[in-house]
């Protein structure tokens, strides 16, 4: 079902880069050689450094440009837990300050935002997808091998299988249970997650997946997410559909409004920009208990809106009024679990 990990370092990029230059011969005479197409889609990916390092976690991932006006589309990771040190740095090595535009936590896909125009992206309206045994190229800065102006590395491999990861419920740790790319080619490493796959004429097909082992065989599976599956949520996205409430000029606050210790939630330490809303404890007695919340939940949705951290959420309970219910999307483990809070009389009325 997947391939065993192995670290190879330096050695990725140089092995990688002879198996797809060995595979040009085989490209069809009067078809573009797969060179020219590795040198079109490079610039199309790009270099996303942020948080990280202090747990000794990699502090950086692969994005692609999926706008002319510098949208970038990326998995969502720890990386990007602090705006103030995110950064994309393109194809030429040019280095920009990046935004998190939104993120869908049920597709563990995040948009980016970096102030530039008239750059090469790919465009998610196009229809592609990938037959199983169809050949595929991989592009990622896997083991950050590229840090400045170098281009990032290519695999080249095959589609071993299109299949869901809900048939393999427990044994892979995942919020994303839908369908995957399983690909030949050594994609599950550091820095990979958020890179391109594509077929061999360039076109994108799939999103590499973040790093994922099967917790029972160890093994570690090499994937990608098809693009049919997260064009919708991205577009979206694009278009500021669903935004924080915060940008919502046009949005009221209720008079006497849910907060987090009324419903009986305490929150980790508000340390970072961007800290996000895992619980640390739970009131006995409180809404939250009877609702099941349960420590080391971590709250993704206030009703249908995304609570990104700490202060997304709050901001997000002060459009409820307290005598309503408060709906929650809360992931525990690898699971997603919807919540309804709803303060009693009493409770409501302290």
């Amino acid at each position: 079902m997947g391939t065993v990990r192995v670290t190879i370092g330096w050695a990725a990029t140089i092995v990688s880069v002879l198996v797809c230059f060995d595979a040009i011969g085989n490209a069809r005479a009067g078809s573009p050689t797969l060179s020219k197409i590795v040198r079109e889609v490079q610039p199309k990916v790009v270099k996303i450094y942020g948080s990280g390092g202090l747990r000794g976690l990699e502090a950086y991932q692969s994005g692609l440009l999926i706008s002319a006006d510098g949208h970038v589309l990326t998995v969502w990771s720890y990386v990007l837990d602090s705006e103030e040190f995110l950064y994309v740095v393109l194809d030429d090595g040019q280095r920009f300050r990046a935004s998190i535009v939104n993120h869908d936590p049920r597709l563990e896909i995040a948009i980016l935002k970096i102030d530039s125009h008239d750059l090469p992206y790919f465009d998610l309206k196009q229809e592609t997808a990938a037959e199983v045994g169809a050949g595929v190229l991989a592009f990622s800065n896997l083991f950050g091998v590229a840090t400045g102006s170098e281009s990032v590395s290519v695999l080249h491999g095959r589609v071993s299988a299109r299949t869901e990861l809900t048939a393999r419920r427990g044994a892979f740790e995942t919020v994303y249970k839908g369908p995957v790319y399983v690909v030949d080619a050594m994609t599950n490493n550091p820095g990979a997650a958020g890179g391109a796959l594509t077929d061999l004429q360039g076109n994108l097909v799939g999103l590499l997946g973040k790093e994922l082992r099967n917790a029972l065989t160890n093994v570690w599976l090499n994937y990608a997410i098809p693009v049919d599956q997260l064009r919708q949520s991205a577009l979206d996205i694009m278009a500021g559909k669903n935004p924080p409430r915060i940008q919502d000029e046009s949005a009221e606050k209720p008079t006497h409004p849910h907060t987090v210790q009324r419903l009986g939630i305490l929150l980790v330490p508000d340390l970072l920009s961007r800290t996000p809303p895992f619980v640390d404890q739970i009131v006995p007695g409180s809404a939250a208990q009877r609702a099941g919340l349960q420590v080391d939940d971590l709250i993704l949705f206030v009703e249908d809106r995304v609570a990104d951290s700490i202060e997304s959420l709050r901001e997000e309970l002060e459009y409820i009024d307290r005598i309503d219910p408060v709906r929650l999307t809360v992931q525990r483990g690898d699971e997603l679990l919807e919540l309804e809070l709803k303060l009693t009389p009493q409770e409501a009325d302290r």
